[in-house]
Protein backbone atom coordinates (compact mmCIF):
# COMPACT_ATOMS: atom_id res chain seq x y z
CA UNK A 1 0.00 0.00 0.00
CA UNK A 2 1.38 3.35 -1.04
CA UNK A 3 1.55 5.95 1.35
CA UNK A 4 1.44 10.06 1.15
CA UNK A 5 5.00 11.24 2.11
CA UNK A 6 5.44 14.99 2.28
CA UNK A 7 8.71 16.78 0.92
CA UNK A 8 9.02 18.66 4.30
CA UNK A 9 9.01 16.65 8.10
CA UNK A 10 9.03 18.70 10.96
CA UNK A 11 10.42 17.57 14.28
CA UNK A 12 9.50 18.35 17.73
CA UNK A 13 12.32 18.18 19.95
CA UNK A 14 12.88 18.26 24.02
CA UNK A 15 13.72 21.40 24.55
CA UNK A 16 13.19 23.79 28.06
CA UNK A 17 10.59 26.57 27.72
CA UNK A 18 9.07 24.47 24.75
CA UNK A 19 6.41 22.27 25.00
CA UNK A 20 6.03 19.46 21.94
CA UNK A 21 2.40 20.81 21.89
CA UNK A 22 3.25 23.81 20.80
CA UNK A 23 5.94 22.73 18.83
CA UNK A 24 3.93 20.92 16.74
CA UNK A 25 0.99 24.03 16.94
CA UNK A 26 3.35 26.46 15.45
CA UNK A 27 4.54 23.85 12.71
CA UNK A 28 0.69 22.98 12.18
CA UNK A 29 0.18 27.11 12.29
CA UNK A 30 2.65 27.71 9.79
CA UNK A 31 1.37 25.25 7.25
CA UNK A 32 4.24 22.25 7.95
CA UNK A 33 1.76 19.02 6.62
CA UNK A 34 4.03 16.11 8.33
CA UNK A 35 5.02 16.32 12.22
CA UNK A 36 7.10 13.76 13.97
CA UNK A 37 6.75 13.89 17.31
CA UNK A 38 10.18 13.21 18.58
CA UNK A 39 10.10 12.64 22.31
CA UNK A 40 12.88 10.61 23.84
CA UNK A 41 12.35 11.79 27.77
CA UNK A 42 9.23 11.29 29.27
CA UNK A 43 7.07 8.19 30.49
CA UNK A 44 4.06 6.45 27.95
CA UNK A 45 1.39 7.73 29.41
CA UNK A 46 3.45 11.57 29.63
CA UNK A 47 3.60 11.04 26.39
CA UNK A 48 0.22 9.79 24.70
CA UNK A 49 -1.29 13.28 26.86
CA UNK A 50 1.05 15.31 24.69
CA UNK A 51 0.01 12.82 21.56
CA UNK A 52 -3.66 13.34 22.26
CA UNK A 53 -3.26 17.01 22.11
CA UNK A 54 -0.84 16.98 18.85
CA UNK A 55 -3.40 14.17 17.24
CA UNK A 56 -6.28 16.64 17.26
CA UNK A 57 -4.47 20.22 16.36
CA UNK A 58 -2.56 17.81 13.37
CA UNK A 59 -6.45 16.65 12.30
CA UNK A 60 -7.68 20.09 12.58
CA UNK A 61 -4.94 21.11 9.77
CA UNK A 62 -5.11 17.77 8.01
CA UNK A 63 -1.40 17.33 8.59
CA UNK A 64 0.18 13.80 9.44
CA UNK A 65 1.53 12.71 12.76
CA UNK A 66 4.13 10.24 13.18
CA UNK A 67 5.67 9.19 16.43
CA UNK A 68 9.59 8.48 16.52
CA UNK A 69 10.45 4.67 17.57
CA UNK A 70 7.23 4.41 20.15
CA UNK A 71 5.48 2.35 17.79
CA UNK A 72 3.55 0.52 20.73
CA UNK A 73 1.26 3.62 21.00
CA UNK A 74 0.31 3.31 17.90
CA UNK A 75 -2.89 1.85 18.57
CA UNK A 76 -3.63 4.36 21.52
CA UNK A 77 -4.04 7.19 19.65
CA UNK A 78 -4.61 8.88 16.39
CA UNK A 79 -1.56 8.34 14.86
CA UNK A 80 -0.85 7.64 11.48
CA UNK A 81 2.65 6.00 11.48
CA UNK A 82 6.28 5.93 13.18
CA UNK A 83 9.49 6.43 12.46
CA UNK A 84 12.59 4.03 13.63
CA UNK A 85 15.59 5.16 14.84
CA UNK A 86 17.37 2.15 15.88
CA UNK A 87 19.79 0.58 12.82
CA UNK A 88 19.26 -2.83 13.99
CA UNK A 89 15.57 -2.56 14.86
CA UNK A 90 13.69 -5.50 12.99
CA UNK A 91 11.68 -3.77 10.44
CA UNK A 92 9.31 -6.35 9.27
CA UNK A 93 8.48 -7.63 12.71
CA UNK A 94 7.48 -3.68 13.64
CA UNK A 95 5.83 -3.64 10.36
CA UNK A 96 3.71 -7.04 11.45
CA UNK A 97 3.06 -5.52 14.90
CA UNK A 98 1.68 -1.89 12.93
CA UNK A 99 0.09 -3.40 9.98
CA UNK A 100 0.02 -2.18 6.68
CA UNK A 101 -2.37 0.86 7.10
CA UNK A 102 0.04 2.78 9.45
CA UNK A 103 3.15 4.56 7.90
CA UNK A 104 6.63 3.13 8.95
CA UNK A 105 9.87 5.08 7.96
CA UNK A 106 13.43 4.47 9.37
CA UNK A 107 16.83 5.75 9.13
CA UNK A 108 19.77 4.68 7.10
CA UNK A 109 23.59 6.29 7.28
CA UNK A 110 24.80 4.90 4.27
CA UNK A 111 23.54 3.42 0.62
CA UNK A 112 24.25 -0.09 1.38
CA UNK A 113 22.01 0.20 4.30
CA UNK A 114 19.23 1.96 1.80
CA UNK A 115 19.35 -0.71 -0.30
CA UNK A 116 18.87 -3.16 2.43
CA UNK A 117 15.98 -1.48 3.88
CA UNK A 118 14.53 -0.83 0.57
CA UNK A 119 15.07 -4.53 -0.33
CA UNK A 120 12.80 -5.49 2.99
CA UNK A 121 9.72 -4.11 1.20
CA UNK A 122 7.96 -3.06 4.14
CA UNK A 123 9.03 0.40 4.56
CA UNK A 124 7.20 3.69 2.96
CA UNK A 125 10.45 6.38 3.33
CA UNK A 126 13.71 6.62 4.31
CA UNK A 127 15.78 9.22 6.43
CA UNK A 128 19.06 9.07 4.99
CA UNK A 129 21.97 11.24 6.72
CA UNK A 130 23.60 12.73 8.48
CA UNK A 131 23.80 15.29 6.13
CA UNK A 132 25.79 17.72 8.44
CA UNK A 133 26.71 17.90 12.07
CA UNK A 134 23.51 17.78 14.32
CA UNK A 135 23.28 17.99 18.37
CA UNK A 136 19.47 16.60 18.11
CA UNK A 137 20.88 13.67 17.17
CA UNK A 138 24.40 13.00 18.57
CA UNK A 139 26.55 10.50 16.81
CA UNK A 140 29.70 9.78 15.10
CA UNK A 141 28.25 8.71 11.64
CA UNK A 142 29.98 9.77 8.98
CA UNK A 143 28.78 13.02 7.43
CA UNK A 144 26.39 12.38 3.89
CA UNK A 145 27.21 15.75 2.68
CA UNK A 146 26.06 16.93 -0.87
CA UNK A 147 28.09 14.38 -2.80
CA UNK A 148 26.76 11.50 -0.63
CA UNK A 149 22.91 12.31 -1.85
CA UNK A 150 23.96 13.04 -5.32
CA UNK A 151 25.58 9.00 -5.56
CA UNK A 152 21.61 8.02 -5.53
CA UNK A 153 21.60 8.55 -8.42
CA UNK A 154 23.93 5.54 -9.63
CA UNK A 155 21.70 2.73 -8.08
CA UNK A 156 18.04 1.84 -8.15
CA UNK A 157 16.53 3.96 -5.63
CA UNK A 158 12.61 3.50 -5.47
CA UNK A 159 11.71 4.00 -1.90
CA UNK A 160 11.32 8.28 -0.92
CA UNK A 161 14.66 9.50 0.64
CA UNK A 162 14.58 12.03 3.43
CA UNK A 163 17.51 13.81 3.83
CA UNK A 164 18.10 14.72 7.67
CA UNK A 165 20.65 16.20 9.96
CA UNK A 166 21.80 19.63 10.74
CA UNK A 167 19.73 20.84 7.35
CA UNK A 168 19.54 24.71 7.53
CA UNK A 169 17.78 26.63 4.99
CA UNK A 170 20.61 27.79 2.81
CA UNK A 171 20.78 24.02 1.99
CA UNK A 172 17.47 23.04 0.54
CA UNK A 173 17.99 23.91 -3.16
CA UNK A 174 21.10 22.35 -3.50
CA UNK A 175 19.56 19.29 -1.47
CA UNK A 176 16.09 18.82 -3.49
CA UNK A 177 18.92 19.16 -6.74
CA UNK A 178 20.07 15.93 -6.15
CA UNK A 179 16.77 14.18 -6.66
CA UNK A 180 15.75 13.22 -3.37
CA UNK A 181 12.04 13.10 -2.01
CA UNK A 182 12.36 15.70 0.71
CA UNK A 183 14.05 16.71 3.97
CA UNK A 184 13.18 16.51 7.27
CA UNK A 185 14.30 19.72 9.35
CA UNK A 186 14.33 20.12 13.62
CA UNK A 187 16.64 22.48 15.36
CA UNK A 188 16.74 24.71 12.75
CA UNK A 189 13.33 25.84 13.20
CA UNK A 190 13.09 24.95 16.73
CA UNK A 191 16.00 27.11 17.43
CA UNK A 192 15.13 30.00 15.26
CA UNK A 193 13.94 33.17 16.77
CA UNK A 194 11.17 33.30 14.62
CA UNK A 195 10.20 29.08 14.43
CA UNK A 196 7.20 29.84 12.60
CA UNK A 197 8.67 32.11 9.35
CA UNK A 198 11.53 29.52 9.26
CA UNK A 199 8.35 26.66 8.50
CA UNK A 200 7.46 28.45 6.27
CA UNK A 201 10.69 29.29 4.69
CA UNK A 202 11.94 25.68 4.56
CA UNK A 203 8.23 24.67 3.24
CA UNK A 204 8.67 27.41 0.10
CA UNK A 205 12.28 26.33 -0.59
CA UNK A 206 10.71 22.12 -0.78
CA UNK A 207 7.44 23.23 -2.34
Amino acid sequence: MKKYISRFHYLTQDMPGHTHIEQADMACHAGANWIQYRCLSKTDEEMLAEIHHIAADCDDWGATLVLTNHYHLLDKADVQGVHIEDLNADLVAIRKAIGDDKTLGTYAINIADLLRIQSLGVVDYCSFGPFAHTDTLPNDYPLIGFNGYRELEKHLITIPVIAVGGIQLADVENLMATGIHGIAVSAAINLAVDPKAMVKAFYQKVY
